[in-house]
């Protein structure tokens, strides 16, 4: 991880904003939300993590000189006699009031999520400046929104063909994302969002990331698995000696292990190769082989593949009627994205097989293929204390009213359906009554609420 000064952690532009506000203003009231985007409801997650890593280190004198150093020659102004009162009235610790929904909660998007004001009337401007941290939460929750749907997909075809369902669903979708993304933190946090829908991954980063920010001592499971590299290295003419050896490293009673299996000619290496030379060799071992086409077309690659194992492993007819296979499974990993997979599926269901055969993994798709936009996320102003005087803060560009911004000091209601309701001054209580859900999780340096993963998973799957 990188060494962060609290100070630049921001956008260059953010640093002139101090000299920008009213004349009498004492605190500024931001919110977040999704305004819309791909999925029409999101799962909030990833906030705790961004806290922990970056808003519990005290901003310290080194930090200011290094920032004056720096910005001067940059061309940005710098507030340095504020981040020097910041050190002498609060440690170096950011007098902010930090809301948020409870993480794992399934949100329709256009409703705030998260809540941000300052606690000392001489940092009004501190609650715009943390915005380029604080916003970079609509990573993890749009990676967490991603997982959460396939795992929607996923449950509805198992609930419909196989006979149980709940213990075969935290298996199906796999974190194939680390070597995909940008960054070591990006695998960490998107890697650790996939985690509260499922259990499969291969990022150790996301496990690491669960154990460090959510007490989780190990969030992910995964098995021995080939790739090319390791079949390939004995040759077209060894193809069979290499899944030998798979079986005879891995293959123990109750074991799982898979086999890239398409390095030359899947067909070929299904039926002939694993449903005849090694069939026995399979069946005997007691361990169940998962067998990865990785290319072609995935509706129909897993379709025939699973047709081919069918009849070289045969089948059991389940309670619901659909074919399940014996010793072996497949798992596609190539061209995997949550359309792809709603199509394999259907497929799958449509001849005859139970979902229980068929796993994913998903690596651009799951934790790169998204940006800030995917959910339209934004981190905005909505009020301003100017003179003692609670003052509606919005925009509303006439070129584009989707970025209509919502105004007033807001909460966060579920009366049978969410809500962004008006909330007041003293306590950011609703006016009309009730609880607001944006409960405070950060305040004036200090984290308040730190939950376990477990805990947010039970939230998110209930």
């Amino acid at each position: 991880m990188f060494s962060v000064n609290p100070i630049l952690n921001t956008d260059s532009y953010k640093t002139s904003h101090y000299l920008q506000y009213p004349p009498g203003t004492t605190r500024v009231f931001s919110y977040v939300e999704s305004r819309g985007g791909v999925w029409d409801r999101t799962l909030f997650f990833g906030l705790q993590a961004i806290l922990k890593q970056e808003f519990l280190t005290p901003v310290t004198r080194a930090h200011i000189e290094e920032a004056r150093d720096l910005l001067a020659p940059h061309g940005a102004p710098f507030n340095e006699a504020g981040w020097a009162k910041l050190i002498d009235k609060h440690g170096g610790y950011m007098p902010l009031d930090i809301r948020a929904a409870p993480e794992g909660s399934v949100i329709p998007v256009r409703n705030a999520m998260m809540s941000v004001v300052n606690t000392d009337p001489d940092f009004f401007w501190l609650t715009s400046y943390v915005e380029t941290a604080l916003l970079r939460v609509w990573y993890p929750v749009t990676v967490a929104t991603i997982s959460w749907h396939v795992r929607e997909s996923i449950k509805e075809a198992l609930e419909k063909t196989a006979d149980n369902p709940e213990a075969e669903l935290p298996f199906k979708l796999h974190d194939f994302g680390a070597r995909g993304v940008s960054s070591y933190e990006s695998a960490a946090l998107g890697g650790l969002a996939h985690l509260v829908s499922f259990k499969g991954t291969d990022t150790f980063a996301a496990l690491l990331a669960a154990r460090d920010f959510y007490h989780e001592p190990l969030a992910g499971f995964s098995i021995p698995a080939a790739e090319h590299s390791t079949i390939t290295a004995w040759g077209r003419e060894g193809e069979v000696d290499a899944y030998a050896n798979m079986v005879a490293q891995f293959g123990k009673p109750g074991k799982i292990f898979a086999c890239v299996s398409d390095s030359y000619d899947i067909f070929a290496a299904v039926e002939k190769l694993w449903g005849e030379t090694l069939r026995e060799k399979v069946v005997e071992s007691g361990a169940t082989l998962v067998v990865r086409p990785d290319s072609g077309d995935p509706e129909t690659i897993v379709a025939k593949t699973l047709e081919l194992l069918a009849g070289r492993f045969g089948f059991d007819v389940n309670s619901k009627g659909y074919k399940v296979l014996r010793n072996v499974r497949v798992i596609q990993g190539d061209g995997v994205n949550p359309e792809s997979i709603k199509a394999m599926l259907a497929r799958v269901v449509r001849d005859g097989f139970s979902a229980e055969n068929v796993a994913f993994g998903m690596g651009g798709a799951l934790l790169q293929r998204l940006d800030r936009d995917t959910q339209k996320f934004a981190y905005k102003a909505s009020a301003a204390e100017i003179g003692g005087v609670w003052r509606d803060v919005y925009k509303d560009p006439v070129t584009d009213h989707g970025k209509r911004s919502k105004r007033g000091l807001l909460g966060l209601v579920n009366d049978g359906q969410y809500r962004t309701v008006a909330v007041d001054s003293a306590r950011f209580q609703p006016l009309d009554g009730g609880a607001n859900l944006l409960r405070p999780v950060y305040r004036n340096g200090e984290l308040i609420v730190d939950e376990s993963l477990s805990s947010i998973r039970e939230r998110a799957t209930a």
